[in-house]
């Protein structure tokens, strides 16, 4: 990963301050904009630095999204008067990318820097950027090659803020999604070496918002391995799932959705629990 936090040590009021004041250096700008906790609060901070005619959020579409994801995303977007320019991207359609290694990321944002950075120039946006935070930077995150290879750079990142910091900031504007959980793409639900197929992707999305549907909060997977889905809430919900009739409705809206065994992991939500089990000892999600 090509940054280092430069102020790690001082709050993130100030870490604040500093982050407006490298936006108003390299205006304007073109947020990678998912709608998650990270390019929400950039989009919010660019907004304020920069004025609506000064930043973009460009959203990629493309089936290793969730539907309900980029629903949010437009909502999110709206609600802070930041532009949106949504563009179609083809990942699916690299064969590398499809075979599923353990740096797919690289391929998909490969694919996705590709797309948007030469659309961010045309429009004369001089800056893109994503919304890689400083906690991110210890993780496993082979899409952060591609991105500094397009020169796609990273301010949270830059300032040194953490995730925690990110939402309490969000929190302190009064923008209601401060804790949502993060919701990494549907390719994460299959593991490594499970080719990243249109319909694999669907059945995932499909048992996902089942279950958001019946009230399962927090963070949620459903895990895809083959036939058997194996679904991982966080640990305080699974008292409400776990059993009697609530335990039946979850495993039927997931054998609707497509599977035939369902598995309610009782070790609760993990995140990379794929890579522990399919031998790639990484981070993720």
């Amino acid at each position: 990963m090509p940054y280092v936090s430069i102020m790690p040590a001082v709050n993130a009021e100030v870490k604040e301050r500093h982050l407006v004041e490298w936006m108003r250096a390299h205006g304007p700008i073109a947020i990678g904009f998912s709608g998650g906790v990270d390019s929400a609060y950039l989009a919010a901070v660019a907004v304020e630095a920069l004025g609506a005619d000064g930043a973009i959020a460009l959203i990629g579409h493309s089936a290793s999204l969730a539907g309900s994801e980029e629903d949010n995303a437009l909502e999110v977007a709206r609600s802070l008067g930041i532009p949106v320019l949504q563009v179609e991207t083809t990942e699916l359609d690299d064969a590398r990318y499809a075979a599923n290694p353990t740096n797919r990321c690289y391929f998909c944002k490969t694919v996705l820097w590709d797309t948007l950075v030469p659309i961010a120039a045309e429009r004369g946006f001089r800056t893109v950027i994503d919304g890689t935070n400083a906690d991110d930077l210890h993780d496993y995150r082979p899409g952060g090659k591609a991105a500094a290879e397009h020169g796609v750079q990273s301010p949270l990142a830059a300032v040194g803020f953490t995730k925690q910091e990110i939402r309490d900031r969000t929190r302190a504007r009064g923008l209601p999604w401060w804790d949502r959980p993060a919701s990494p793409c549907l390719a994460s639900r299959l593991p490594y070496g499970t080719a990243v197929t249109p319909e694999r992707l669907r059945q995932v999305d499909r048992a996902e918002t089942a279950l958001r549907a019946l009230g399962v909060t927090g963070n949620l997977r459903v895990r895809h391995h083959g036939d058997r889905a194996r679904v991982e809430m966080d640990v305080a919900e699974l008292a409400r799932w776990s059993t009697g009739e609530a335990r039946a409705r979850v495993e039927r809206v997931v054998r609707d959705a497509g599977y035939a065994e369902v598995e309610l992991d009782q070790r609760g939500f993990r995140s990379g629990s794929l890579n522990v089990l399919h031998g790639a000892a990484v981070p993720g999600a």
